[in-house]
C-alpha cells in the first residue's frame, strides 16, 4: 500500500513538474511573440515615419521645382518684357547689362569698360538727364548701345494719373529723339523703382496705360544692389550679383547716376565674373 501510495505521489509530482515546464514554455513563447511583434511594429512605425518625412521632403522639393517651373512657364502680361520667362533653345547663357538714371560723368567711365570688353549694354535714360547731357546719348547710341526709356521726372511715388504718367515717358521719347535723330523708335521703357515696385498699391492701371500708348517695360532679374544706397562698397555690389545669377538669362539692374561711383568701380569684375558663369553679352531690343 505504501509502495502504491509512492507511486501515485510521483506521477503528481512528475505531472506538477511537467506541467511547469509547460508554462514557463508557454510563458517564453508569449512573450518572445510579444517581443517579437513589438519590434515588427517599432519597425513599421519607423518605416511609416521615415516614408512620411520622405515625402514630406519630397513635397518641398517638388514645390520649390514648382515655383521655379511657374517663374518660366507664367505667361508674360501684356506689354511686358521678360527675356528670363522665355525658355532658351540654343544652349546659350545670355547677360544683359542695363544702367538706369543716367547719363552722367559715370556713364563716360562705362562706356569705356564695356568698349574695353567689347560688350554691348542698354541704356534707360531719365530724360531730364539727357537733355543735360546730350553729348553722353550720342555717345551711347555711336558705340552702338541701346538707349530705352525711364521717364522723363523719374517719379517715383506714382500720385499722378496713369495718363499724366504715360505724357511723362512720351516727354522722355521726345528728348532722346530730338538728340538721336527721328528714326528712333525703340518704345522699350522702365518703371522708375520697377513695375513690381511692392511700395505701391497697384500699378496695373499705370501698366495698362503704357502698354495701350504702344511701349513694352522691362524689369530684372538679378542686380548688384547699388540701388540700396549711394556708394555701396564693391564686395557687396558683387555678393548682390551672385545671389541672383543662376538663371540661363539674367537682365541686370545697374545704375550710371552720378552718386553711384562705386558701381564704375565694381563693373569689370561683374563683367568678368558673368564671363567665368558662361554667359555672353547682348542688348535689349
Amino acid at each position: 500500500m505504501n509502495k502504491y501510495e509512492d507511486k501515485i505521489k510521483k506521477n503528481r509530482i512528475i505531472k506538477r513538474r511537467n506541467n511547469v515546464i509547460i508554462g514557463v514554455i508557454l510563458l517564453c513563447a508569449f512573450g518572445w511573440a510579444f517581443f517579437i511583434g513589438t519590434k515588427v511594429a517599432y519597425k513599421k512605425h519607423a518605416v511609416v515615419t521615415t516614408s512620411n518625412k520622405v515625402e514630406h521632403q519630397k513635397s518641398a522639393e517638388e514645390k520649390q521645382q514648382d515655383e521655379l517651373k511657374q517663374r518660366f512657364t507664367t505667361k508674360q502680361p501684356a506689354g511686358a518684357y521678360m527675356p528670363w520667362k522665355t525658355k532658351r533653345t540654343d544652349g546659350k547663357k545670355v547677360a544683359y547689362l542695363t544702367f538706369d538714371d543716367g547719363p552722367s560723368p559715370n556713364t563716360l567711365k562705362i562706356l569705356s569698360i564695356l568698349k574695353q570688353n567689347n560688350i554691348k549694354a542698354t541704356f534707360f535714360l531719365i530724360g531730364q538727364n539727357a537733355e543735360r547731357n546730350k553729348d553722353l546719348v550720342k555717345e551711347e547710341v555711336k558705340e552702338g548701345h541701346v538707349v530705352g526709356n525711364h521717364t522723363y521726372s523719374h517719379e517715383l511715388r506714382y500720385r499722378e494719373d496713369p495718363s499724366v504718367f504715360v505724357d511723362d515717358i512720351n516727354r522722355c521719347d521726345t528728348v532722346i529723339k530730338s538728340i538721336v535723330g527721328k528714326d528712333y523708335n525703340l518704345k522699350l521703357m522702365r518703371f522708375p523703382g520697377g513695375s513690381f515696385n511692392t511700395r505701391h498699391l497697384n500699378l496695373n492701371p499705370f501698366k495698362d496705360a503704357v502698354t495701350k500708348a504702344g511701349y513694352h517695360y522691362v524689369d530684372w532679374n538679378d542686380w548688384i544692389g547699388d540701388a540700396m544706397r549711394n556708394n555701396v562698397p564693391v564686395d557687396v555690389l558683387l555678393n548682390e550679383l551672385r545671389k541672383y545669377s543662376n538663371d540661363n538669362t539674367v537682365v541686370v539692374l545697374m545704375h550710371d547716376a552720378a552718386a553711384k561711383g562705386t558701381t564704375v568701380q565694381a563693373l569689370p569684375e561683374v563683367i568678368q565674373y558673368l564671363k567665368s558663369k558662361g554667359y555672353t553679352f547682348e542688348t535689349l531690343n
